[in-house]
Parts: C-alpha cells; sequence; structure tokens
C-alpha cells in the first residue's frame, strides 16, 4: 500500500469510486500499483492491474482543462509514505513528453502532496502518467490520468 493521485481523478481513483466497470482488483487497492521504475505504462508495467493499460475503459473518463490553462495541480493522497527521490509526470504520446519532475531528496513525504504540473502546450485527450520514485527500493508507484485539455 502507498499512494495514487486522486485530484484530478487517476484511473484507479475512478475504479475505486465505481466510475469504470470492468476495472478489476485496483477498485479495491488503488494505492497499490507499484512496479519497477521506469514504465511508461499506467499499471507500471507490473503482473498486477492489467486493466489500467486498457484505453477502452477509459475512453469515456476524463478531466475536462478548458482552454487557456498553462498549468494543472496533482493530489496525491498516501496511504503509506515512503522515502522518495523523485515524482515524475510524463504525457504518454509517441515521444513519452516529461512534463516535470520534483526531486525529493529521498525525504519522506506528508499523506498528501501536490505538484503544479504545466502542461507543455498539450491540447486534446492526453494521458498523464504520475510517477513517484521510491528512495529504498527498485520500485515506483504509477498513477494515471486522462485529460481532455480544451483548445482556443
Amino acid at each position: 500500500m502507498s499512494g495514487y493521485i486522486t485530484v484530478p481523478p487517476s484511473r484507479q481513483a475512478r475504479a475505486r469510486l465505481g466510475e469504470i466497470p470492468g476495472a478489476g482488483d485496483v477498485q479495491y487497492e488503488p494505492q497499490s500499483v507499484e512496479a519497477p521504475k521506469g514504465s511508461l505504462l499506467p499499471n507500471g508495467d507490473g503482473a498486477r492491474f492489467p486493466e489500467l493499460n486498457d484505453d477502452s475503459l477509459f475512453a469515456d473518463c476524463f478531466f475536462t482543462v478548458p482552454a487557456g490553462v498553462q498549468e494543472i495541480g496533482f493530489t496525491w493522497t498516501l496511504t503509506a509514505p515512503h522515502r522518495t527521490t523523485t515524482w515524475e509526470y510524463i504525457a504518454i504520446t509517441a515521444d513519452n513528453t516529461v512534463l516535470t519532475t520534483f526531486d525529493s531528496h529521498n525525504t519522506t513525504p506528508p499523506y498528501v502532496v501536490e505538484h503544479i504540473v504545466p502542461l507543455g502546450g498539450l491540447t486534446g485527450r492526453h494521458t498523464i502518467l504520475g510517477r513517484w520514485n521510491i528512495g529504498d527500493t527498485p520500485n515506483a508507484f504509477y498513477s494515471a490520468v486522462d485529460l481532455l485539455i480544451e483548445s482556443s
């Protein structure tokens, strides 16, 4: 157990709320999407929660970002804070664009962590992967948020 993005609602937050039929066991353990560092998949390419990688399950579930908004806040809710090296936010695209990285200098975060993430001029439908890199293990926690960024 550890944590996931709750604002805007991540795929696992939506599953926990019962919004995603067929989401699997992640609805009971949204904070447990843990896998080795470095993956670009919503489930971290781990053995558990393959439903998170199925874009069709989440096709109608997105958070709308109004035109002109250049950055948005992401809130992680942690059930068990771990020493943290970095938090990364990546737009899952053909180029897998890193939007920003926050260095936590291997410190233990509070139970609620907020980051302001620049959107890098993106518009349209995008999945943003939040990757919480743990300092004392080879693993990270993964959380994916589907956004619809309106254009002007």
